[in-house]
């Protein structure tokens, strides 16, 4: 959002504000695209241009009006945010007493729900239905819209098709194909990429990020990404090193990672190896870091076993046992094939002849 001084909080929305802002002719709007790019700042910040007081429609908000103050505070009344409880206080954005659901006693302590469950929705189309406080009318953010699940989808449908009063939605989203037709079609698509890479790059080192240019190829362009990836831990100096260490199989350097985060790095190395059979460029890892491998049908089946394994990656797993299955897999599949081999060999002694 918009702060006290004016600033975005990433430079790169202000062409994406403007455009969402000037194009705007529906009350739901669908802010679709990359996970990393700023979908949920996006959609803050253009709620609180909604019900800036100091600006007329469509402008980008002032800031410092007390309407933003209070979206900045995130205590304004005309304004409800519905994350799924995991998300809330990564986000920053704390849940209240109404929304939270108390354990029984005696129990465990229940894990925060990774959905939008559909007595939130129903929560928020009550409140979408009451006399707003101040005179810019309702704004409820739905982010990440795909974690509604299909009663809670369902829930909302009738309230996108029939708004009340002055009522809007702003539904930030990654995974459009994710929700059901009836909700995309009932909203206008504001679809973001990836910001420009000067940009993001000059974000990054004003993060205090070092060599940007390899976290940012990691994260396929998304510079939130980047930064997240560094923050935990996984820098451009692991990052350029772990080609080498999957053709090892030596899977220690990842003590930590999530089994999500080994899938989805062995997924672009697979990419990259791929690419690299074919004579195409490289996306995500430095050039000369990528294994020279050209059994494409050996890569082909790799990529296949991750894409089953990224389906149960969030499962309980054993985080160590499946790593370390993980970089075995990938060892085998980046081995150089033996006729290969013998070929460099000939040209070694060759060379030494």
């Amino acid at each position: 959002m918009v702060g006290p001084d004016g600033t975005l909080p990433l430079p790169w929305l202000d062409a994406w504000l403007a455009q969402a802002l000037q194009s705007q002719r529906s009350h739901a709007l669908l802010i679709h695209g990359p996970a990393g790019v700023g979908q949920w700042q996006l959609s803050l910040t253009l709620a609180q241009a909604w019900l800036c007081d100091a600006t007329a429609p469509g402008r980008r908000p002032c800031g410092h009006c007390s309407s933003c103050r209070l979206v900045q505070a995130r205590s304004h009344p005309d304004l409800l945010v519905l994350l799924p409880e995991a998300l809330q206080a990564p986000l920053g954005w704390a849940a209240s007493d109404a929304d939270s659901e108390p354990a029984e006693p005696g129990s465990k302590s229940r894990q925060p729900s990774k959905e939008i469950k559909v007595e939130a929705v129903r929560g928020a189309v009550a409140f979408a239905q009451t006399t707003p406080a101040r005179e810019a009318g309702k704004v409820v953010v739905l982010h990440p819209a795909e974690r509604m699940n299909g009663i809670a989808a369902n829930a909302l449908l009738k309230t996108l098709e029939e708004p009340a009063g002055s009522a809007r939605f702003i539904l930030s989203c990654a995974a459009p194909e994710a929700l059901l037709p009836t909700i995309r079609s009932r909203c206008q698509a504001v679809a973001l990429g990836v910001p420009d890479a000067a940009q993001a790059l000059s974000w990054l080192s004003g993060q205090g990020v070092a060599s940007p240019e390899v976290v940012l190829a990691g994260a396929g362009g998304q510079p939130l990404d980047a930064l997240e990836r560094v923050r935990d831990g996984i820098d451009a100096r692991i990052w350029a090193q772990l080609p080498k260490l999957a053709q090892r199989g030596e899977a220690a350097s990842l003590t930590g990672w999530t089994v999500a985060r080994v899938v989805d790095a062995l997924q672009k190395l697979c990419h990259d190896a791929l690419c690299a059979a074919v004579g195409a460029a490289p996306r995500y890892f430095p050039p000369d870091s990528v294994p020279a491998q050209t059994d494409v049908n050996a890569l082909l089946a790799w990529s296949r076993d991750l894409q089953r394994m990224a389906r149960q990656a969030d499962h309980p797993l054993n985080a160590g046992l499946a790593t370390e299955a993980l970089f075995s897999r990938a060892r085998q599949a980046l081995a150089t094939p033996r006729g290969e081999q013998s070929a460099r060999r000939g040209v070694s002694v060759h060379s030494n002849a």
